[in-house]
């Protein structure tokens, strides 16, 4: 048997002990885990077609009534020569992406804030290596039948280590090579208080740096970009869900993007 289908038969396996565990649980502070706005500690494992995954998240007082926060932190894609099950020939078993967020959510009007850390380890044409921090301004708007919105809008700056420059040189260490604008939405479509879909669309676009930064950021002459994510979740309990992640873009298909299912438990 190989090891990936030891991963995928092992993830029903947490779901039970979790499920097990949580009929210990106190339910007086648990948390709506399809609200994307929602703060609370976390764990969450997954298997993709890109490797493994791994989610970390711990909420902590800000200090300011009534706005909650919580600091999330993400490993993704290792294992994935071994465990992952998509048939390009480029994986490998080390980590992928480090992805770290800060988020803080005003519960008088539903408006949030997110600081937002993304750093990629496999090189590309920009740069060895590369990562982008953004902030962004997120507002709950009201429901509308079975639908929540949450758009969203921000800016951000693309770093990298041994950056390319304009002239074909090589930027030693790391730098910033440019910055960008984003802006999306959130979307939520609850078919049963147990099941429940997300489409979040984003589109992103350089505002200045290096010409090859500004005219190459997200491929050979692309300075922007239109991204999705569709996300379907199934609640067990109030605690513990699991969910179908695909992300894709404009120059990606859905097939050929990255996929993963995932469990999460609110501790």
């Amino acid at each position: 048997m190989k090891l990936k289908h030891v991963v995928l038969i092992f993830l029903p396996f947490l779901c039970t002990n979790l499920l097990a565990q949580e009929s210990k649980a106190d339910d007086k502070e648990i948390q709506d885990m399809s609200d994307p706005l929602a703060v609370y500690t976390q764990m969450g494992v997954g298997t993709a077609n890109k490797g493994l995954f791994l989610k970390i998240g711990k909420s902590y007082d800000p200090g300011k009534p009534k706005v909650m926060a919580m600091n999330v932190f993400e490993v993704h894609g290792f294992f994935g020569e071994s465990l992952g099950w998509d048939s390009k020939d480029n994986q490998d078993n080390s980590i992928d992406s480090l992805r770290f967020r800060n988020f803080k959510v005003d519960m008088t009007n539903g408006r949030g804030s997110q600081i937002d850390i993304n750093y990629k380890f496999d090189a590309n044409h920009l740069a060895k290596q590369t990562g982008d921090a953004s902030y962004s301004i997120i507002q709950a708007l009201p429901k509308m039948s079975i639908f929540n919105l949450y758009p969203l809008a921000g800016l951000g700056a693309s770093f990298g280590q041994d950056v390319l420059e304009d002239d074909g040189s090589i930027d030693s260490g790391y730098s910033v090579n440019g910055t960008f604008g984003l802006i999306g939405m959130y979307g939520k479509m609850t078919i049963t208080d147990k099941l429940w879909l997300n489409y979040n669309p984003f589109w992103l676009t350089t505002f200045s740096g290096s010409n090859i930064y500004k005219d190459h950021a997200y491929g050979e002459n692309n300075s922007s970009l239109f991204t999705h994510e569709f996300i379907a979740s199934y609640q067990f309990t109030p605690r513990l869900n699991v969910r179908y992640f695909a992300n894709w873009n404009e120059d990606v298909d859905f097939s050929d993007g990255s996929h993963r299912i995932e469990v999460n438990y609110q501790l």
